[in-house]
């Protein structure tokens, strides 16, 4: 059998492998595009296959993205009508209520001193400064990175519809790196890890409308205006890992500070008490039954690919996660289980 596996196929795709491996920290970006397109592909797929059966794939994968864009348009384009109002609101309500947290940190005094006395305001303004210089000196390669942003979100368009519709082209020239002998399981454990996958969507959409459910409804509640905005800020903001939910906390204390003491904790604590839910129950949960993962492996993942592929690499972390557990699953566990 392990002659029957050097075969020149095999030479090369290990050769492709080892260069691929070598150079994975410069090809981060382009792996995490492909991955991110191959996940929604898998997610859409079996309603292509479906519609495939009466007419053209070509126009199926065409007809499915068209219905989930209406789909997507239909369900937040009245939310966004209503954020969209909000936001003017936000823009004008927003200095005053800054203004306002500015002079009671300015005014307000704790054991006889003032808050500005207590804090060495050379040593925080000069380094507040020097960032303001930097972003205002990065102001262009802020604008160019925002039209790098949307041409990876036509990218990512472009190739999840070629997944979708040259899917079966695909499976088969993936095939051919494989020697016969192992073709089927190689066929079973792409099979596995597609069905698997093309749940992660689902699954996220789900835990980001938890998020910005809980946080927008205690909000219209007490009557806090822009309610609506910050609810779908507080989602959108939660697919960035840390920094999206601390700066979607940091709004909701502006915008609510003038509202008094006890609305402003209570908006603090309906926030990290949705956050603490999501973090502990929700995302496990829903990432686990979806993907058929222990909450355990999912909170593993999004260490490992926080500290090697960045905030992009914990968002698709649990889909990741599922393709790994799979492989090892079909390649190690499943074989030495039937020799015992």
């Amino acid at each position: 059998m392990f002659k029957q596996s050097i075969t020149t196929k095999n030479i090369i795709f290990l050769i492709m492998m080892i260069i691929l491996i070598k150079f994975f920290s410069q090809i981060t970006t382009t792996v995490m595009l492909f991955f991110a397109a191959y996940v929604f592909a898998c997610s859409l797929n079996p309603l292509v296959d479906k519609f495939s059966e009466k007419m053209d794939r070509a126009l199926s994968a065409s007809i499915v993205m068209g219905g989930v864009t209406l789909i997507i348009f239909a369900v937040f384009l009245p939310l966004m009508i209503i954020a969209v109002k909000q936001v003017e609101q936000l823009v004008i309500a927003f200095p005053a209520q800054f203004n306002t947290i500015k002079n009671f940190i300015l005014n307000k005094q704790i054991l006889g001193q003032t808050i500005v006395s207590m804090i060495d305001i050379p040593s925080f303004v000069e380094p507040v400064s020097k960032f303001t210089t930097e972003l205002v000196n990065q102001s262009i390669n802020i604008t160019l990175g925002l039209a790098s942003g949307l041409v990876y979100i036509l990218a990512l368009c472009v190739i999840t519809y070629y997944f979708m519709v040259d899917k079966e082209t695909i499976r088969k020239g993936f095939m051919l790196l494989f020697p016969q002998h192992i073709k089927h399981k190689a066929d079973t454990i792409i099979s596995t890890i597609s069905e698997k996958i093309g749940n992660y969507i689902i699954a996220q959409l789900t835990v980001i409308s938890g998020v910005g459910l809980c946080v927008m409804i205690p909000l219209l509640i007490m009557k806090i205006d822009c309610a609506v905005l910050l609810g779908f800020l507080s989602a959108v903001l939660d697919l960035i890992p840390v920094i999206g939910p601390a700066i979607a906390l940091i709004i909701c204390i502006i915008m609510c500070y003038s509202y008094g003491p006890l609305i402003l904790g209570l908006v603090i604590f309906f926030f990290l008490f949705a956050q603490w839910i999501e973090n502990n129950f929700v995302r496990p949960y829903v990432f686990g039954k979806f993907l058929d993962l222990h909450p355990l492996i999912i909170f593993f993942s999004i260490f490992v690919t926080a500290k090697f592929l960045g905030a992009i690499g914990v968002i698709f972390a649990p889909a990741i996660a599922a393709t790994i557990c799979v492989l090892i699953d079909e390649l190690y566990i499943k074989p030495i289980n039937k020799e015992i």
